[in-house]
Formats: structure tokens, sequence, C-alpha cells
């Protein structure tokens, strides 16, 4: 058996902002070292290639996701409820209750309101020519979707997004930006877990379900506030960030928007391109619960991974040509939302948006021209700040 030293090594600071401003030579780099490689600066190991990264993600019995965080205080925070650390058969009854409302057959009557939302939001920035597509469009539409389809208040909704981000941030490594973030958990947890309560929730809400699948004994009582978070964080920051990028990469790349709008049948393609291009969410880490042999290196149980979807959605061993942007590419299994246990329950919502905003451009735009993009940097996602942007009207 190898030993640990075998290791390959790497001095890179992959939540700096100088590498989440283009990360992408720095993880080809990691590739390119090894399947596993440590990060001498967090002691833990990156795990940078495809078909690694989906290995350990699809076998939560050798990798655990209970301390998916960076740092051992937002670990220690985090409740044993929470549907991202939580194992069978717990896992699989939250799992459940998500489902029921997220999965995209119980979603297909919600599908015309939200494709009738995203027209008229779009057209109104038809008319106005040049507007913010991070500001203007990408922070407008999930949260106003996700906040009507959960059920809460109109009261606090304008700082959700401030929330979310610093919630995401608290998964990082114990740096700067973990630690002016720590502050402002209580007012995420005072508006969700507080605040979000059964007589909160509207009814008839997803949020609200949540509390009668608690009611029914579906899931245990104290299950129920934290489904509710999940609901919210999952469902709005990342489907942000992949909208900023949708309006940017086409403009970036007019022939795909050309291309598109003569072929509308790749709508589902074209979104998935842009989540594997640009994946929201960047990394989470696991714990290797028992000895894992990779090659010719073992990590020994207890070893941390920093798993990283960017790196995986650009790895040249899976992908022909990963750094062009092609969306008529086979591009299904991209590793964006997860893969196997912990895969994002939310993510037929996140396509649904994303489709809804791409067809409703289609409908009203000929040419996307964008300025300088502004990036925006968090420890686990990765978006833009604003992105200004013109619209030729067909």
């Amino acid at each position: 058996m190898s030993l640990i030293t075998t290791a390959p090594r790497s001095d890179v600071d992959i939540f700096s902002d100088e590498i989440m401003a283009e990360p992408y030579p720095a993880f080809r780099e990691l590739r390119d070292a090894g399947p596993v490689v440590h990060l001498d600066r967090f002691d833990m190991y990156a795990v940078p290639r495809y078909r690694e990264v989906r290995h350990v993600l699809g076998d939560w019995g050798s990798f655990s996701s209970a301390d998916i965080a960076f740092n051992d205080e937002f670990n220690r925070y985090m409740s044993d409820f929470s549907v991202l650390r939580a194992d069978p058969p717990l896992h699989d009854a939250m799992r459940s209750t998500l489902a029921a409302r997220l999965a995209r057959r119980a979603l297909r009557e919600q599908e015309p309101e939200i494709r009738r939302r995203a027209a008229r939001l779009v057209r109104g920035l038809i008319e106005r020519g040049s507007f913010d597509a991070v500001a203007d469009l990408a922070r407008r539409f999930p949260v106003e979707i996700v906040g009507d389809l959960i059920g809460l208040r109109e009261e606090g909704r304008e700082d959700l997004l401030r929330m979310i981000d610093a919630n995401f941030n608290c998964f990082g490594p114990d740096n700067e930006r973990t630690r002016d973030s720590f502050p402002k958990l209580a007012k995420v947890a005072d508006y969700v877990l507080v605040g979000a309560t059964r007589e909160n929730l509207a009814e008839g809400s997803m949020g609200r379900a949540v509390f009668e699948a608690a009611d029914a004994g579906a899931i245990p009582v104290q299950a129920a506030p934290w489904l509710v978070m999940a609901y919210v964080t999952a469902g709005m920051d990342t489907t942000v960030n992949a909208l900023g990028h949708c309006l940017w990469l086409m403009a970036e790349h007019p022939d795909q928007w050309q291309l598109l709008r003569a072929d509308r049948s790749l709508v589902p393609q074209a979104f998935r391109e842009i989540l594997r291009y640009e994946s929201p969410v960047q990394a989470f880490g696991r714990t290797v619960r028992t000895d894992w042999t990779v090659e010719d290196v073992t990590l020994p149980a207890g070893a941390k991974l920093a798993v990283l979807y960017g790196s995986a959605n650009r790895d040249e061993r899976r992908w022909a040509d990963p750094d062009r942007f092609d969306i008529t590419r086979d591009n299904l299994e991209h590793l964006t939302f997860g893969y196997g246990l912990h895969a994002c329950a939310g993510q037929a919502l996140a396509r649904l948006e994303g489709e809804a905003v791409l067809s409703a451009l289609l409908d009203g735009v000929s040419h996307i021209e964008a300025g300088t993009p502004v990036r925006h940097f968090n420890n686990i996602l990765r978006g833009l700040e604003s992105l200004p942007v013109t619209v030729v009207p067909n």
C-alpha cells in the first residue's frame, strides 16, 4: 500500500481573490498534478478531476458530508438535521419531503407561471435597452420565484441574497471572508429559522408543506426549520450566479447566441453548458471515512477533501476542449448540481428558471452586448457582482 507522502503537494490558495478571479489555470495545474493533491495551506486534499469527483460524490458511505464546510466552527454550527449533512435514513425522509415539491414533475403546474413572470421581466428590460444583468435580472427573478414558492413574507426579502451569500462564505476555510460572514449568520437564522414559522408561511406553499410533513410524522419536527432553510439557501444564490453568467456568456459568444436563436430546442442544453462552463458552486468538503486508494496514493480515514466541482467540469480527461463554450456539447453529466445522494434537490427548479429566462430572451432579443463584468467573490460560489448589458430587440 502506498504511503500518504506520495501525494503531490500544492501551495495554491484556491480561496484567494486572485485565484477566484480566474480559477481555471490553477485547476488545470491541480488536475495535472494528480487525482488528489495535498493543499498545504489548509492541510486538506483537493479532488480536481472529474472521475474522482463523481466517485466521491456518489459514495456517501465512504465519504462523509458531516463536515461539508472547510472550517470546524461552521460544521459545529450546522444542525444534524441539515439535509446537506444527514445520512440515510434521516436524509431519505428529508429528501423525499423536498422532492415532493421540487422534482420536475412536481413543478409542472408552476412552470406556466414561472415562464410568464420571466417573460414579463425580460420584456421590461428589453424596453429599457440597457440594464445591469445582475442587479436587474439575475438578482430579481430567483428571489421572487423562490420566495413565493416557499411562502416567505415580503418583509426582509431584500436582504435575503446578502444573508445567503454570508451563509455560503461560512463554508470556506478560516479566512477573512469567512470571519467577516460569521456575525451575519444570526440574521439568517432570525429570518429563516425563527421567522419562517408555520404561521408566517403562506398557505399551500412549499414551506408550509414542510411543517405538514412533520405533523404527519414523515420527518422529525426539529428538521422542519432546517428544511425551509435548505429551500432558501439552495434555491437562490446558485441560480442568481447562473443567470448572470448566462447573459455574459451569450454576449461573449455571439455565434452561440445565434445558434440558439436558430434552434430553440437547444435551450436546455445551452443552460447546462452555462452551468458546466461556469459552475455556480465551485467546491464543497467531504471527509474520508475509510482509507481510500486512488492510483498510487492512499488517503487515510479522517482526511479532509476539497471536492472541486468547477475543476471537474473543465477536466480535459472527461470533456473535449473543455475551455470552449459549446451549447451543442453532450453535457448531461456535468457535476454542477453534485451527484448521488447529496445532489442538489433544487436543480429542477434552477433549470426551469434558467430555461424560462433564456426562452424569454430569445423571444425578444436578436443580439446581446456586454460591458466589463465585475466578479463577486465568495468562498464557495462563483458569480458576478455586476454586468452592464445592451440588448438589441428582434
